[in-house]
Order: structure tokens, then sequence, then C-alpha cells
């Protein structure tokens, strides 16, 4: 619930804009001039504001620093080629951080509150959306506990915030990955399918190792007999076979990517055939050694497609064909980026403008 949508702004009395070197933007790195918070108390989103970007003051027995009830959203702004100010599927960012928020017991924030803070934010910070190619304007909504308790119990306060960062291309090369048999991200019934902070805690430990061996990322396999395919790093994972595309199915250890539904989406209105289920280790590797391995890779919001050149089992790399020779990959890429900047028709409505 909500006891107004006022949202009242306090801006900066000296941007920090020109500090920034947009041809050389890290990922993650440098955040815009603000940042917007609500709160939540008694039932009630309240005290809604745009504030200056600075460090968070929390009590050391703040629930989420002990417990984890933390969720989040990640998405785009763009300048499209007009010099207009999009966002890509703000929407469903919206209706996904929700379902993340019922299954951690957190409040929903409702969608007009999501999208008026979202376009306000942009709007304060408009020049922060860069114009380069291969640049963005990241988008970090967030909630979390706030009650200074410790007990194991869901909070009573929270606080839903919103950040922006300005951000170049997540992976600078194709990536390299490994098929991980051992660790699991997700076991069926638990928060794989939510953008849960605590997700993504747990998959540091294996992935430091696997980059030890030289690779950039797992692909991840199910709990049970580390036989199927799941996500790769923190991405949908796809693969072209033969003339198909194949993705594993949404399921309770698989989060229902935005990039990954809008990649198949083009692929099925391009009359592609696709397909979405259990794929097994034993198949992905049989292709890679037949040949019949065409191309995989990674759909997320950071780097929308990250190509794979490489995949690591059970000690053999397998090389997958050069990244000029894939059609659909890169094919898919090009049409996301064109529908981004208003170079192509968005038939599907993705495309939300300030």
């Amino acid at each position: 619930m909500l006891d107004t949508l006022d949202i009242s702004i306090k801006k900066v009395q000296n941007s920090r804009i020109n500090e920034v070197d947009f041809d050389n933007i890290p990922f993650g790195r440098v955040y815009s001039d603000h940042m917007f918070i609500a709160d939540y108390e008694d039932g009630q989103w309240s005290d809604l504001r745009i504030v200056p970007y600075e460090n968070l003051s929390l009590a050391p027995a703040s629930s989420v620093i002990h417990y984890g009830q933390s969720v989040f959203e990640g998405l785009k702004a763009y300048k499209n080629s007009t010099g207009e100010s999009v966002v890509f599927r703000p929407e469903a960012n919206a209706k996904r951080l929700n379902k993340s928020a019922e299954r951690m017991c957190i409040p929903e924030v409702p969608e007009e509150l999501f999208m008026q803070a979202m376009t306000e934010l942009l709007n304060v910070d408009k020049d922060w959306i860069p114009n380069k190619e291969n640049t963005a304007l990241y988008i970090r909504p967030f909630v979390f506990a706030m009650d200074d308790y410790i007990g194991i119990k869901p909070s009573e306060k929270y606080r839903f915030m919103i950040i922006t960062c300005p951000v170049g291309a997540y992976y600078s090369e194709p990536v390299k990955v490994k098929i991980e048999t051992e660790f699991t991200r997700a076991a069926k019934g638990g928060t794989g399918y939510a953008k849960a902070a605590g997700n993504y805690a747990g998959s540091l430990y294996p992935a430091k190792l696997a980059q030890k061996q030289g690779y950039h990322q797992l692909v991840w396999t199910d709990a049970v007999e580390h036989a199927y395919i799941e996500e790769s790093g923190t991405m949908n994972i796809m693969f072209v076979i033969n003339d198909t595309l194949i993705t594993p199915e949404a399921s309770s250890t698989i989060l229902r990517g935005i990039t990954r539904d809008s990649v198949l989406t083009l692929a099925r209105d391009w009359g592609m055939k696709v397909e979405e289920r259990r794929i097994s280790v034993k198949e992905v590797v049989e292709a890679a050694k037949n040949g019949t391995l065409k191309e995989a890779f990674g759909a997320g919001t950071a780097a929308t497609i990250a190509h794979i050149a490489l995949i690591g089992y059970d000690g053999v790399d397998y090389k997958l064909p050069a990244i000029e020779e894939r059609e659909f990959s890169n094919k898919v890429l090009k049409a996301m980026d064109a529908i981004k900047l208003g170079e192509a028709e968005d038939k599907f409505e993705w495309i939300y403008k300030l």
C-alpha cells in the first residue's frame, strides 16, 4: 500500500558528471548523482524521496545484515537515435521484483511506485544516460529488511531504493565457461528463481575456483544429478544445436530472465525452431564433439548477449565456432540493440520512453 505518490526531490549542489570518462566506463563502479528511497512501516510505503547519492546508516543489528532478506533487479536506460531517453521493458522488472519479494517475505512494491520512482530519478539524472556505442545507464532497484532485531522472522520495516550507474560492456571478450558438477546454485523448492541477494553470495566460491583454472564463469547444473544444464554464471544460457535454439525451461531453480524472454520472442517471430526443455550435459558435450553445437551464449541484462567461446567439462575444453560465424546470436543482439535505439520497429512494445 501507499500513503502518497508525492516524491520529494533534493538535488546535489555540484554534479560529479564532469569527473566521468564516458569513453572508458568501468561496469558498476561509477554512480550517478542521485538515488531514490522509500520506507515501509506499519503496512505502508512512505517518505518517497530522491536525494544525493550517499552512504547509508544501518544499525549493527539490522536484520538484512544477519539474515539476507534482500531482493534486487537490473535494467538499463539508453539514448535512442533521436536523443530520447528510453528504458527496456521496465514493467517486466517491476513484476519480477515482486515475484522475488513474495518468495523472500518482503512486501510488494506497487508497480505504480516502481515506475514513477524510476521515471523521476532518471529525469533528474538524465544527463548521466550515455549516448556512446555499447553504453547504457544501469538501473538497480532493490528492497531490503530494516528491523533493528536479531531474530529469525520476516522484518516489519523495509527500504526500497533505486541507484543508477553509467556502464560500458560487461564482458570485454567472449567467455570461457566450465560445467559445474560439484557445487550447486539452486535446488528445487528453493530461491533459485528469485533475484535474492543470497543466491549470488553462494555462487562466488565455486566461480572463484573456476577462475583460478582459467575460466570466466560456470555453467550451473541441477542439484540432484549434476546432469542437466541450468544457468551460466548470472545469466540464462542458450544453445543453437543444428537449426534449433534450445534453453532450459524456467523453473523454481532458474531465473525467468527478461533478456531470455526477449530472445525467445524474437526467435519465434523469425520462425526459428525453439525448444524450452531439460537439456542434458551429455547432449551439449556430444553436440560440441560432433560439430552440431553451432552457438552457445548467456542472456542477461548486464551483457545482453555473452558469447561463449569455450566449454570445459571433465577436464576437456570444447571450442565453439568463431564468433563472426554465429548467425543467430549476432542477429538477435543486433535486433535488440536496434529496438532499444529506435532504429527498428518496437512491435512488442518493449520500449518505455521517459
